[in-house]
């Protein structure tokens, strides 16, 4: 959302990325079939309990990213909408969902992908969440999944 291409492989400490199908805008309708379509909803918890968690997260050492295949024109409103502190990622190509062959579906014409969450670190995927469930509780597991294993490589003891 920022008009920038972000690497992922090149970020430091841990990378956070939460995949979300789609957000809904105040003035346009959401596609037909959209509430029968299990894990649709609640994109916008998901983001907003990033945003509310954001501090946390970064004082894990962990940078926080949201994607979805919306363009990053759209995804600015929500961003701004939301005052999302992190960056909205568009995968409108479908390259980064084709390269990890990510879960997706399609409605009304739009590939899209399912709710999931990828925690990164020097390019390698170390943890993903699938099925997410519920999406405002997301950022809490993956904080607690982060505390557990921040110390681990510190060669610290697990937390109890």
């Amino acid at each position: 959302t920022n008009g920038m291409m972000v690497n992922l492989a090149e970020q430091n400490g841990y990378v956070v990325v939460y995949c979300y199908p789609m957000t809904g805008r105040p003035d346009r309708d959401l596609p037909d079939g959209w509430d029968q379509n299990p894990g649709a909803r609640g994109c916008t918890p998901q983001s907003c309990a990033f945003k509310d968690h954001h501090h946390e997260l970064d004082m894990l050492g962990a940078s926080v990213f949201g994607l979805s295949t919306q363009s990053s024109s759209y995804q600015q409103e929500v961003a701004e909408r939301l005052h999302l502190p992190f960056l909205l990622l568009s995968d409108e190509s479908l390259k980064f969902s084709s390269a990890l062959a990510l879960p997706t579906f399609q409605i009304d014409g739009m590939v899209l992908i399912k709710r999931l969450t990828l925690i990164i670190k020097a390019g390698r995927i170390e943890k993903f969440f699938y099925p997410v469930f519920p999406p405002n509780e997301n950022a809490e597991q993956v904080i607690n999944w982060l505390r557990v294993n921040a110390e681990e490589i510190k060669g610290q003891p697990e937390s109890e």
